[in-house]
């Protein structure tokens, strides 16, 4: 897929299209919300900025999220160490970015628009839920369970049943990870956006949409193809 942005391109129908793009505007101090509609080269000249440099950045984001997981399935065949150092690498690093990302700008929205939306007060409450055991559960992954488990690919593992148990523990964190998205996104009505919705509202439920496919792919990836490696 070729780039689809130019300077002619509106910065809200930029955000709409990728909403990774709104952290290149939010860095530049472009504003994609009650400002966003207005051309790329407006919005760059409005703060002096240089518009191909702009085009340049939203290249490396389109980039670098035009290639997410399309089959997954080509994974079965993958060796662990290859299945866990893509795991590492194109989920773990690629979500703790995003929800570092995200965090502001669902606090502002819930901030600015929680009194009209009650809704967005438990979106917060769900989503820093979410960001506080997600990390966790990577930072676990790394340290212990995905070195056991490239001991049991190899078979140096020295206890077997404790490296099962914590596989199973993970398994269980999955659930309850996938319970909060679900959560949020029956908080959201299915992510329906109301009628008053500025472009950070829009923002902030186009990201945790994403966010959720982004997880439920890295969980089918792990519980569908590298744990019953071990699990059977």
């Amino acid at each position: 897929m070729t780039f689809p942005f130019t300077s002619n391109s509106l910065v809200k129908d930029i955000v709409n299209e990728l909403p990774k793009t709104s952290d290149v505007f939010k860095k530049n101090r472009i504003d994609f919300c009650c400002g966003g509609n207005i051309p790329l080269s407006e919005a760059a000249a409005q703060n002096g900025l240089n518009t191909d440099h702009l085009l340049t950045e939203l290249k490396e984001v389109f980039k670098k999220y035009e290639n997410e997981e399309k089959n997954i399935e080509v994974w079965t065949d993958s060796d662990s160490n290859t299945i866990i150092d893509h795991v590492i690498t194109n989920y773990h690093r690629v979500s703790e970015e995003e929800l570092t990302m995200l965090s502001p700008y669902v606090t502002k929205v819930s901030r600015v628009h929680g009194d009209n939306h009650p809704e967005l007060l438990k979106v917060y409450e769900l989503f820093y839920e979410f960001k506080k055991e997600l990390i966790e559960h990577m930072a676990k992954e790394e340290a212990v369970v995905f070195p056991l488990i490239k001991q049991l690919a190899d078979g140096t593992v020295e206890n077997r049943e404790e490296a099962i148990n914590l596989i199973v523990e993970l398994e269980k964190e999955h659930d309850h990870a996938g319970e909060i998205l679900r959560e949020i996104r029956a908080v959201t009505s299915d992510y329906t956006l109301p009628l008053d919705a500025c472009g950070t509202y829009r923002l902030v439920y186009a990201r945790l949409e994403a966010l959720e496919g982004l997880t439920f792919m890295h969980v089918h990836l792990e519980n569908n193809i590298l744990f019953p490696r071990y699990l059977s």
